[in-house]
């Protein structure tokens, strides 16, 4: 029997472009990534395969496939993107990916200096073989973007064929669009909304607090990512009010007036 609740707001299905989440597997063993696939498989649009870690573990394809047969789209950690564009390594990376049956990537500059033209070249001739995710802010605690460049960047990365923006914060979740506490760069993500599609945008929360306050911004179908697996259920629960922090957003007013604590 499977409960159904009134008041439980709408969740979008796969393939999703809005209310996406993205989990971090940060070298999750074959059993670990089918049993993360039998419990939240339905919630999951994107794993990363986190920063350098498919540099070395060994069931890369086997994780992979299981992924995607259940609706995911996989791809690696941009750190290694940059560690081999660095290195004149890229047709070697991509030559990796193909080996692997990934058609998902990431072009990010959160370690390395990267002209955005440049940047904006590397998306536009990837995506005509690949959907490219592209990463936005620096990795880097104490280096601040003006909103202004923040907003060119995005709006220039997705009109290059980028299919999301990601606005970066680390699995730490203490830079880009975080203060070091954690907190959110309010005026930075407003302004960023005022002028970007939030649809295109997907935003690192890797904090409990950090998705409460997107949800409550921005709606329950808020695209969110570097998730930890084990949160993505949790995660669900904060969708669709059925956790202490979101628990009145989507009941009526009658039931809020009556039953909210004053």
């Amino acid at each position: 029997m499977k409960l159904h609740l009134p008041h439980i707001p709408e969740r979008t299905t796969k393939p999703r472009e809005n209310g996406v989440n993205m989990i971090m597997d940060k070298a999750l063993s074959t059993r670990e990534a089918e049993d993360m696939v039998s419990v939240s498989g339905d919630y999951v649009d994107l794993v990363k395969l986190g920063f350098g870690t498919s540099y070395f573990t060994n069931n890369n394809k086997e994780k992979v496939k299981i992924y995607q047969a259940a609706g995911m789209d996989v791809y690696l950690g941009g750190t290694l993107f940059e560690a081999c564009y660095v290195r004149g390594k890229l047709d070697e990376y991509l030559k990796f990916i193909d080996d692997l049956g990934i058609n998902t990537l990431e072009v990010s500059d959160g370690s390395i200096v990267l002209p955005h033209d440049e940047k904006l070249e590397l998306i536009s001739t990837l995506a005509k073989n690949y959907k490219v995710l592209s990463e936005v802010g620096s990795k880097e605690e104490g280096i601040l973007i003006a909103p202004a460049k923040w907003i060119s960047m995005m709006q220039t990365e997705l009109e290059a064929g980028s299919w999301k923006v990601i606005a970066e914060a680390r699995e730490s979740g203490n830079v880009g669009i975080y203060r070091p506490n954690g907190s959110a760069h309010t005026m930075l993500v407003n302004k960023i909304l005022a002028k970007v599609d939030g649809d295109k945008i997907l935003w690192e929360a890797p904090k409990k607090p950090q998705q409460v306050w997107f949800i409550k911004l921005l709606g329950h179908n808020v695209n969110l990512g570097n998730i930890a697996p084990n949160d993505v259920i949790p995660l669900e629960t904060l969708r669709a009010g059925l956790r202490g922090d979101t628990f009145f957003s989507w009941l009526p007013e009658d039931i809020v007036n009556l039953r909210a604590p004053k």
